[in-house]
């Protein structure tokens, strides 16, 4: 009898990635992956906690299932990630949610299978949190789903301790894995066909920091240095440790996108303060100066908070100085998230929520503006795209260029994980429309 399963993701690509573990460790126990909830043998709920809206949209998710597990009681509900590794949580998801399963954190993911197979033995649920954050579990076998994208984990955890950030928390310390594992996980991935290689860490150029291993720039030379046509990408880069040998790589290594993710925050020297970012605006600016250097044509994204305890308008004013300073290709925006357990949520000053929405209205107002101006230049110019998909909606192929833009076009036949060049005849914001050349 067919067994079946169903993954909801929330959060970042990190997250996106280790629900390819757990997808590959169902997999290996003979389960298929269903896009029917209903249908569903095993249904995962992997979480995030970076901020409250996606705690309470899992929290919504997984009591929408209540019925279903009342009517399906073989159904097995697992919840884990980022929320229940914080203190507290895994109780409270149990009491809150007694038809739920199975309950892990982030910290013994690669258990899952084995938390899987305890359930079945047993009426009671598995809640399952630990708290040694030092292994790193080389032995998954991910099922991927993202092709001709793949993701691909350089360092675990982090040691930056942002004063607004759960992440160290829950996740722990920060670990490198050892260049010669990713080295060969990327070979075969390279062999089986991917042709995009993202390397996800929460701060990726600080990898090989207290080790005898290569620096992450040393990385990504022996990645680039590998036969075969493919892009290599990385995120997320933590600015203080951003340098100028890391510049020089990209623009020495025609594999390495032209697309810098380098978070700021905010422009204010106040704020960043606060925030225990361990830069100054100017030291942000420095870093762009040397980047910009090497590779004047790079796209340079960027994450931006408004509404940190404390900031004024004038600080808010700064980080819209910067925005145009910079001239970000993209920026993701958010309005500060209080976070329990975090150095930020004690803080006085909290920003009501009518001055944080006046803000991030004008923040998204600008960064739009930016965006849309550098899509404008694309018109009428050919670039290449790896395509990654089809909108059934708008009818079209997809695929982005090494900048991180967005490409759609029309095609009569399948070209998904084909390198494709399509002319641009019109922008609309963020996202291109082409025609295959």
């Amino acid at each position: 009898m067919q067994k079946n399963f169903h993954i909801i993701t929330y959060g970042c690509q990190m997250n996106v990635h280790e629900s390819e573990k757990i997808a590959g460790m169902l997999t290996e126990l003979g389960y298929s992956q269903c896009e029917n909830i209903a249908a569903a043998d095993v249904v995962v709920f992997n979480t995030c906690c970076i901020r409250e809206n996606a705690e309470n949209h899992a929290f919504g998710n997984i009591g929408m299932l209540k019925k279903l597990k009342s009517s399906k009681r073989d159904m097995i509900i697992a919840v884990g990630g980022c929320l229940p590794q914080q203190m507290g949580k895994a109780d409270n998801l149990h009491e809150k949610f007694p038809y739920v399963d199975i309950i892990f954190g982030t910290h013994n993911l690669h258990k899952f299978k084995e938390y899987l197979l305890l359930k079945q033995t047993r009426r009671k649920s598995v809640i399952k949190i630990e708290d040694d954050a030092g292994i790193i579990f080389e032995d998954d076998k991910p099922f991927r789903t993202s092709y001709p994208n793949a993701w691909v984990n350089i360092t675990y955890g982090c040691n930056n301790f942002c004063s607004y950030c759960i992440v160290p928390y829950v996740r722990g310390r920060e670990r490198s894995r050892k260049s010669e594992n990713i080295l060969a996980e990327i070979r075969n991935l390279i062999k089986d066909g991917y042709k995009e290689i993202t390397l996800l860490g929460q701060n990726v150029n600080s990898y090989g920091n207290g080790t005898n291993d290569l620096s992450f720039p040393e990385l990504l030379e022996k990645i680039a240095a590998m036969d075969g046509k493919f892009r290599l990408r990385f995120m997320t880069s933590h600015p203080k440790d951003f340098s100028e040998e890391l510049a020089k790589v990209i623009a020495e290594n025609p594999k390495i996108c032209r697309q810098v993710h380098l978070p700021v925050q905010s422009g204010s020297d106040t704020i960043l303060k606060a925030m225990n970012r361990k830069y100054t605006s100017a030291d942000y600016l420095k870093k762009i100066e040397i980047l910009k250097k090497y590779v004047p044509d790079c796209a340079v994204t960027t994450d931006l908070i408004v509404g940190f305890p404390g900031e004024t308008e004038e600080d808010f004013k700064a980080t819209l100085e910067l925005v145009n300073r910079v001239d970000y290709s993209s920026a993701f925006t958010f309005v500060y998230s209080r976070r329990n357990g975090t150095v930020a949520a004690s803080m006085p000053d909290q920003i009501p929520e009518e001055v944080s929405k006046d803000r991030i209205i004008r923040l998204v107002e600008l960064v739009n503006t930016l965006t849309r101006e550098h899509s404008k230049k694309y018109v009428g110019k050919t670039v290449e795209v790896l395509c990654e998909g089809y909108d059934d909606k708008k009818k079209m192929y997809l695929g982005r260029d090494e900048y991180g833009r967005m490409g759609y076009f029309e095609n009569d036949k399948d070209v998904i994980g084909e390198f494709v060049d399509i002319k641009i005849t019109n922008a609309n914001g963020v996202s291109l429309i082409g025609e295959k050349v």
